[in-house]
């Protein structure tokens, strides 16, 4: 086994420990805002993780090419664009759902101004 390969499987690992992770801790999460928000280690971190892997495989093999640099850095920015953004908007929208308005403060009573006094 080269060292090339040991670096590839631990990256490869490494990923897969981070989706292991995330499933886990998805699992035991109290509510679906930190559901959410528990996306963003494998998405912002396993994925490109799992590219440069892939890089650094293509390049040991077949050489450096700066097509597949060029791809592997358009998808990485682009995980990390749609994931925030998806993150943003799924989070808005569960927190929307989730919190509950309080309609009048303690302490107050009907007509009264500010203070509960008359």
């Amino acid at each position: 086994m080269t060292i090339v390969e040991i670096i590839v499987a631990a990256l490869v690992v490494l990923a897969a420990f981070m989706t292991a992770a995330t499933a886990i801790a998805q699992w035991r999460a109290p509510d679906a805002l930190t559901r959410v928000n528990l996306m963003g280690p494998l998405v912002c971190v396993a994925f490109p993780v799992l590219l440069v892997a892939k890089l650094i495989w293509d390049w040991s093999t077949e050489g450096f090419d700066p097509a597949n640099l060029l791809r592997a850095l358009i998808a990485i920015a682009g995980v990390w664009i749609v994931a925030s953004i998806g993150s943003f908007y799924l989070a808005r929208g569960i927190y929307g759902v989730t919190v509950v308005d309080r309609t009048g403060l303690e302490g107050e009573t009907e007509g009264a101004p500010e203070g509960g006094r008359g």
